[in-house]
């Protein structure tokens, strides 16, 4: 990307964090009862920063259909309170222990254990609700498939099974298709979500939605091997979370396998392919373009 063009996608991922965080602090509950610390801690997971990657997708795929403003932030709210509900639980001392995520402490080791884990509950709950109304989309149909394809994003056959999959990575050999069936259920399947969701609220024909699958899933991938770039590469100052751990760990990774070279032109090639999967869009498309760039130049 040339300079002009990296700035066009800061500014566009820099109004969508802001007018999803404006969201997301009127939805997220708070109380001075007996549940004041959930609900603190729920807040805490959530309004800590980040690039709210998934909702920009969420936002871009939904303006290629003309879905109201509001609608598709709603959805891309549902789409970070999960991510975020993902976060506390796999920094969890029974999942990936990490004590520092975006940053900060995280949830677990700023409020406990237990509290952590009823955050994360709560947030998912929170997500699907958020859905349902009727703010979201007045046709039930479309609340009901929207529901129905987060659902199976964040589920056994994709997040929470990947997560199953990645726990057992590190006693298990993995070659590169075990890695690949891995991430595009882990990571994958949650930023395919959120860039199908605008053929959802938009009502947009398979052949749409399809392009934004195939998009997505060329992207997800590129995101991944760039994380695990940034595992190798990386400082906890910038990533705002541990580094080398997959290594230290003797966990195979695209890029344990494939070497840093390898991975990197892999990365661009994924890139190129999501691209190219947008020419169904034309010019309407070219902040998902850019993104796909910026997935494999991301620094954190």
């Amino acid at each position: 990307m040339n300079k002009l063009d990296t700035r066009t996608l800061e500014t566009a991922l820099a109004e969508t964090a802001d007018a999803v965080a404006e969201l997301l602090d009127r939805l997220l509950p708070s109380s001075d009862g007996p549940d004041m610390r959930v609900c603190d801690a729920m807040r805490y997971a959530v309004l800590n920063g980040g690039k709210r990657f998934r909702p920009f997708l969420a936002v871009t795929s939904a303006e290629l259909f003309d879905v109201p403003r509001m609608r598709a932030l709603r959805v891309a709210a549902a789409v970070e309170l999960v991510h975020c509900y993902s976060l506390v639980h796999d920094d969890l001392p029974a999942m990936d222990d990490d004590a520092l995520r975006r940053g900060k402490p995280t949830t677990h080791v700023r409020y406990d254990e237990a509290t952590a884990i009823l955050a994360g509950d709560a947030l998912q709950s929170l997500a699907f609700e958020i859905l349902a109304e009727e703010e979201t989309h007045p046709t039930p149909r479309v609340g009901c498939e929207l529901v129905r394809s987060l659902a199976k994003a964040a589920g056994a056959a994709g997040m929470v099974g990947g997560q199953m999959v990645d726990l057992q990575a590190e006693q298990m050999a993995m070659d590169i298709g075990t890695i690949t069936r891995l991430q595009q259920m882990k990571t994958g399947a949650l930023i395919a979500f959120s860039c199908e969701a605008g053929a959802i609220l938009g009502e947009a024909p398979k052949a749409e939605r399809h392009a934004l699958h195939a998009y997505a899933h060329d992207m997800g991938l590129a995101f991944q091997i760039q994380d695990d770039l940034l595992d190798i590469e990386g400082d906890a100052a910038t990533t705002g979370k541990a580094v080398q751990k997959d290594q230290a760990a003797g966990k195979a990774t695209f890029v344990s396998i494939l070497g840093v070279e390898r991975a990197r032109e892999q990365a661009k090639i994924l890139a190129d392919q999501a691209i190219a999967h947008l020419d169904i869009f034309g010019e309407k498309a070219e902040l998902l373009a850019l993104a796909a760039h910026f997935v494999i130049m991301r620094r954190h």
